[in-house]
């Protein structure tokens, strides 16, 4: 069975929507309800024995260096391109570190360091299953366990997708090659995801880690971090 053995945390972006409180600092370095969002991903996957962390960093990169000194195993990636590309320029600059590996968005809460496991079956995300209308990522999976399709634009019911994913060591050498094409060609302003997801799809056999809603929160927006910790309510504009 396949097992994570590092982890790749992205965490260079600017975080326009939580504006003007990323003026100051970088969005995954944001406290919510007294917790950093980054760290809670840094200490949930050192509960689940993924000690070899990389943190890729652009914006604000100064801000993230404590987190080697507080942390053993972490180490930061310099994203130069991030304030004139997409976060595929992330993916790109820690693509050595692909295979065996686990992938997150540095902008999250894990509420449940189970969903962070390091065994699994297949390369894949961790959705939760929904049967309510959402704009969210939502993939179709198959009586088989695999993902048949995904949708950018959401839709009624399916497997919403959330910023975890595993790669195996086959996986993670297609996808480091599908990057370099990708970005190296000029493809340089679509997400990361889109590589595998949409441009080279039908090269993949994609399976889902299951979990359930709450598990893991995505803070997309200031509004969305004022309903969870309303101390951040003076930041409204």
């Amino acid at each position: 069975m396949p097992r994570v053995r590092r982890a790749i945390i992205m965490a260079a972006g600017i975080g326009k929507r939580m504006q003007p409180l990323t003026l100051q600092k970088p969005k995954p370095l944001i406290a919510v309800n007294g917790k950093v969002m980054i760290e809670s991903i840094i200490e949930g996957l050192k509960q689940n024995g993924i000690n070899e962390i990389h943190i890729v960093v652009g914006y604000l990169k100064e801000q993230f260096r404590y987190l080697t000194e507080k942390y053993d195993d972490v180490d930061l990636i310099e994203n130069p391109y991030y304030d004139t590309c997409n976060n595929i320029s992330s993916l790109y600059v820690a693509r050595e570190y692909l295979g065996d590996c686990i992938i997150l968005d540095g902008d999250q809460i894990i509420n449940n360091t189970d969903i962070l496991k390091p065994e699994f079956e297949r390369s894949g995300y961790n959705a939760v299953y929904v049967t309510e209308p959402t704009n969210e990522w939502l993939m179709t999976v198959n009586d088989n366990g695999i993902v048949t399709s995904c949708s950018r634009t959401g839709g009624l019911v399916g497997w919403q997708l959330y910023s975890v994913s595993r790669w195996t060591a086959e996986d993670g050498r297609k996808l480091r090659k599908q990057l370099e094409t990708e970005f190296e060609g000029g493809n340089t302003q679509i997400y990361w995801d889109d590589v595998a997801m949409f441009c080279h799809f039908d090269e993949y056999a994609f399976g889902i880690f299951k979990m359930n809603a709450g598990d893991i929160v995505e803070i997309d927006s200031l509004d969305e971090l004022i309903e969870i910790d309303s101390t951040y309510e003076e930041w409204r504009r």
